[in-house]
């Protein structure tokens, strides 16, 4: 008699089906049912994601595939508004769950970067950073991803500290608010955790799972979403790239970006 088929079965466990059954739960969902499908509240840390138009899609996807994970998370996209933010190449849109007025603590708040435009608008977005600010008194952890640490340094929450972003973002950083660049995946300085551009984001939250639920917790969400990284090209560190692969890197990024 054949087997009944059951999620163990097709996805070979508990962790397997931790890993794959939710992959699509990020992406945007607007139905009332699709939000009733959100995990209830348990208790444990509230992670909040800001999302803000022409953020980077992997910025703040990567870290919430990560951190929602955590034994007893709750991860919330939040944005100046509810309802789907886009993009900075316009062809993504991920739903915002809350608005920023409708959240007023936060155990993390996790800001990601952006294209030119949607990091300069946030930089200068009185509401937003007013906001950052007020939320970054009651967490317990701060972070950005990529240019998100600009929007930190606008809101005036790294003068004084050592953090990174995107290498093409490095000396604006520095000689703008004062803040020591250092180029590493991600820095962390008091409660507050900045990571490199996009991809570093998964790395940062990996580091931020252990400090919040111990190594081995950290260990486990890794293998569960298989990250394992090796990429077919090694030219992913700007400290060993060629001027002329940094100016089509950046050439690429500005082409992308919509208008």
């Amino acid at each position: 008699m054949a087997d009944t088929t059951t999620r163990r079965t097709v996805l070979g466990g508990v962790a397997a089906g931790a890993a794959l059954a939710t992959a699509g739960g990020l992406t945007a969902a607007g139905d009332a049912q699709a939000r009733q499908r959100r995990r209830p509240r348990t208790g444990g840390p509230e992670i909040g994601i800001l999302l803000y138009d022409g953020y980077s899609l992997l910025d703040p996807t990567g870290p919430a595939e990560v951190l929602s994970r955590l034994p007893g998370a709750t991860v919330t996209m939040i944005g100046r508004r509810r309802g789907a933010v886009r993009t900075d190449t316009g062809d993504v849109a991920v739903l915002a769950d809350r608005s920023i007025d409708e959240v007023e603590r936060l155990d993390v708040l996790l800001v990601p970067g952006a294209g030119a435009d949607g990091t300069v608008a946030a930089m200068n977005d009185p509401a937003l950073l007013s906001w950052i600010r007020r939320t970054d008194r009651s967490t317990r952890w701060t972070a950005s991803v990529c240019t998100g640490s600009l929007v930190l340094a606008a809101a005036g929450l790294l003068a004084g500290r050592e953090a990174t972003t995107h290498w093409a973002s490095a000396d604006y950083l520095s000689t703008t608010f004062g803040v020591t660049y250092l180029p590493a995946r991600y820095v962390r300085s008091g409660k507050i955790i900045t990571a490199a551009g996009v991809s570093a984001g998964v790395d940062m939250a990996l580091y931020l799972a252990a400090q919040m639920a111990g190594e081995t917790v950290a260990r486990a969400i890794q293998l569960a979403v298989e990250y394992d990284p090796r990429p077919p090209f090694d030219s992913g560190n700007a400290a060993e790239a060629t001027p002329e692969l940094k100016e089509t890197a950046l050439r690429l990024l500005e082409a992308s970006q919509a208008r």
